[in-house]
């Protein structure tokens, strides 16, 4: 009789486990982010995006790394977000609208409105 409750209970475990291990996934995504405003920028954009968890992009690198829920985001949908926010992710380039509203500070160093800081 005591098999029974204790069964349940690893069962339990095992399924807690398991759920909290495998919901979700990780990508690092290049950007074109120049500085702490578009860190900013990109890391609220993804805070809203459905599905995605945390996002941290570091500056130095230009690379963000995101957790999302599978099944809720996916690799496509978070590259989207970026480029609506202004940016290049990866192979994806900046949505050409929200990249001329970006500061100039923000802009690619190639681009000749860019502001170095």
């Amino acid at each position: 009789m005591r098999t029974i409750p204790v069964l349940v209970s690893l069962m339990f475990l095992l399924a807690g486990a398991n759920a909290m291990g495998g919901k979700y996934e990780e990508i690092k995504i290049k950007t074109s982010a120049q500085c702490d405003m578009c860190k900013e920028r990109i890391e609220e954009a993804l805070a809203f995006e459905k599905g995605v968890k945390k996002s941290e992009l570091d500056i130095e690198t230009k690379i963000i790394t995101v957790t999302y829920k599978k099944g809720k985001a996916t690799p496509e949908s978070i590259r989207k977000a970026i480029s609506k926010a202004g940016y290049d992710a990866d192979d994806v380039n900046a949505d050409p609208k929200a990249y001329v509203k970006l500061d100039a500070c923000c802009k690619k160093p190639e681009d000749p409105n860019h502001e170095g800081h």
